[in-house]
């Protein structure tokens, strides 16, 4: 790809010499021109002249970095210049519509880049030449945009353009048109969807929209309009101060004759020049938008570190008041320390890797997938470690309602499976249930399965065997006693290592090496949540042979749940329907809504619950079909917006699903989310696929 690189710039390089080559000898030879007496006593009682042009219009007319006048129309003007003998002193105009009055008063004698039509050749109070450019008009829209003259569009102008909206205004009534106070802003109305399209020089338009942010514009050629520009003379008329209606005349005699003078070779030279020298180069805030979902993990993960870091703390504490052995708190401060440097110094790594080849697209793509990992490591690691300080300060409490063991199984078993047979890993199940529905937590069962066959699979080569068994039995005092044995052939464990298993971040250092990260969390955790349910976590293991742990808890039986006759939802509809994003933080609040959007959702941002409740109030029935509220809002909270959503007069106020969307997750939340009205949870940094998922049931 470098070598690539080099090849090509090498060859734009000497393209670039070959042109400054032909330039010089196409171009700098000019013969003088044949002036009246009158034209030469104006060149000789005029030595310059002030042109004011257009800044925003890249490349053909703009200010370069040094505040210099720059693009295809300086190339010309100082050739004209060099014809004409009168030296051309630039000055920027204002943005937005520069008014006679205004160029009067600043002196200028020229204006560059006005439109050469019928409009302006009988326009009072200036006075213009023939073109010395012309190029294409162009339409510039959001790709997709169904195209028609009859069409209600609505148009962006630039202030500067009044001309075209007259043209435009003329010739097809059914356009709206807006104006914009630039060139930039124009664009950016087009890509947000405020305006359906704009109308722009072709070079200007090929220009911006190399730019990553508008990938989404598109260029529609069905005007046919040509796009000349043309020098305007600024005379003043009814005799006031400023250039004689004469004199301006006499400039645009002597401008015109230069102008005839140059080939369409030389203006040719000029143009691709202009294009060459000023091209779009991507930047590091390109670099930011084109990664945005990437930049944006990166920054939540530095967000978990820090979370991390106050846990270690808080942990640390905790421990030292029950271990007072210094080395053991040592050793748990370097095992913490570790795992949090080692993801750390891999996304500074990957971090400085992406700012080296930035131009390398195939090189930034596997270094974002590589941070990608990285950053939901680092979301494992926070996850235990928040379970692990609930259960040691005894925050941590189970749920105790009707659990489907059957349903629990069918879903580890669908995930064991498929990640199984990634690495050509046979799984076996086998289930005898005799009480499938027991009163428990769901999802603490689930997850302690899921801990137990995830390390079975990492620590089990290809080719190899798990096997998850599950059986029933009935206690004295009627409880029933789920016993499942998770059992593999694969590496097995050292019989110093098996001392040390349930120790928090205790992972054998020999597997550690072979790329079988964990958090080394997994498994306290599940040995002290199945005490929680009056269970047990043991093992055994044989160096080379494998491992069988077995999990066991007591439940007390119970009835099918009974189920509570569905309310009707627009279900079917929610793709045609729009999505509410409650969201006070701007980024997050815009990466939610592009997700959508690239999924084909419609959606809308509120920046708080007032907003949010507002937007409903006043939207048309059956407009939402969905709302994702987040709970920590100013003005008025994710809670109180859902509750007072679902008070609402209006028949879809009870049916439109409504998500929290929280970096809060605790059980608390939960159940004070479920309280207000909302339907489900979706946790922050939010799992994409889950989200669309989600919204999309």
């Amino acid at each position: 790809m470098r070598r690539a690189f080099r090849v090509l710039s090498a060859f734009i390089a000497a393209l670039a010499v070959l042109l400054e080559a032909l330039t010089v000898s196409a171009v700098g030879t000019g013969t003088p021109l044949p002036l009246t007496p009158d034209e030469a006593n104006y060149v000789s009682t005029h030595k310059s002249v002030k042109i004011g042009y257009v800044q925003d219009r890249t490349p053909v007319s703009f200010t370069d970095d040094s505040g210099e006048f720059a693009g295809i129309s300086r190339y010309i003007f100082d050739y004209v210049s060099e014809l004409c003998g009168i030296e051309f002193e630039y000055v920027p105009l204002p943005a937005g519509d520069v008014t006679y009055d205004y160029l009067l008063g600043e002196g200028l004698d020229l204006v560059s880049s006005v439109e050469y039509n019928k409009e302006n050749l009988n326009a009072r109070g200036i006075l213009i030449s023939a073109p010395y450019l012309s190029s294409q008009k162009v339409v510039v829209a959001r790709d997709g945009l169904n195209f028609s003259y009859d069409a209600n569009l609505t148009i962006a102008i630039s202030t500067g353009s009044q001309t075209l909206r007259k043209v435009l205004g003329a010739a097809y009534p059914n356009f709206s048109l807006v104006d914009y106070p630039s060139t930039a802003a124009c664009f950016d109305a087009v890509n947000s969807g405020e305006a359906d399209l704009m109308i722009q020089n072709q070079y200007v338009a090929e220009y911006w929209l190399a730019k990553p942010i508008y990938e989404k514009l598109k260029v529609i050629p069905v005007l046919g309009l040509e796009d000349q520009l043309c020098f305007s003379a600024v005379v003043a008329f009814g005799g006031g101060d400023g250039t004689s209606e004469e004199d301006g005349r006499t400039l645009i005699n002597i401008l015109n004759k230069a102008i005839g003078a140059m080939t369409e070779d030389e203006v040719g030279i000029f143009t691709i020049q202009g294009i060459m020298d000023n091209q779009y180069r991507f930047n590091v805030s390109d670099f930011m938008y084109r990664y945005r979902y990437a930049v944006t993990g990166l920054a939540i993960t530095l967000f978990i570190i820090l979370i991390l870091m106050f846990l270690l703390i808080r942990l640390y504490i905790r421990y030292s008041e029950n271990k007072a052995d210094a080395k053991v708190r040592s050793g748990f401060l370097s095992s913490m320390s570790h795992e949090i440097r080692t993801p750390l110094n891999g996304l500074i790594g990957l971090n400085h890797l992406m700012a080296q080849n930035i131009g390398d697209e195939s090189r930034l793509k596997n270094y974002l997938r590589q941070s990608d990992v990285t950053a939901n490591y680092l979301l494992s690691l926070m996850n235990d470690m928040l379970d692990m300080s609930n259960l040691q300060t005894g925050n941590l409490t189970l749920k105790s309602e009707p659990v489907d063991l059957e349903l629990v199984l069918g879903t580890v078993g669908s995930i064991a499976e498929n990640a199984m047979s990634e690495k050509n890993i046979t799984y076996i199940e086998e289930r005898k249930l005799t009480a499938p529905y027991v009163l428990g937590d769901s999802i603490r069962i689930q997850q302690i399965l899921l801990n137990l066959l995830d390390n079975a699979r990492k620590f089990t080569p290809a080719g190899g065997s798990v096997t998850l068994s599950v059986e029933q039995e009935t206690k004295m005092d009627g409880k029933i006693l789920t016993t499942a044995v998770v059992a593999d052939n694969g590496r097995g464990m050292s019989e110093d290592f098996q001392k040390h298993i349930f120790e928090t971040f205790a992972q054998e250092l020999d597997t550690v090496s072979k790329g079988n990260q964990g958090t080394g969390l997994g498994l306290p955790i599940s040995r002290r949540l199945a005490k929680l349910m009056d269970g047990e976590l043991n093992f055994v293991s044989q160096k080379g042979e494998g491992s069988t742990f077995v999990f066991t808890f007591t439940a007390q039986m119970t009835e099918p749940p009974k189920k509570d006759k569905p309310e009707l939802r627009p279900v079917s509809n929610i793709k045609r329907t729009r999505v509410l994003v409650a969201e006070d933080n701007e980024l997050n609040g815009e990466i939610i809504l592009e997700l959508l959007r690239e999924d084909g959702f419609e959606a809308d941002l509120a920046e708080d619950g007032k907003k949010a409740l507002e937007m409903f109030s006043k939207s048309k029935k059956g407009t939402y079909g969905v709302i994702l509220m987040d709970l920590l809002m100013p003005k008025m909270d994710g809670f109180e917006a859902a509750k007072a959503i679902r008070a609402l007069k209006r028949p879809d106020a009870k049916t439109v699903r409504i998500f929290a969307c929280t970096a809060n997750s605790s059980d608390e939340d939960r159940r004070k989310a479920k309280a207000s009205g909302m339907d489900d949870f979706i946790t922050k940094p939010v799992d994409v696929d889950k989200l669309l998922e989600k919204i999309g049931e």
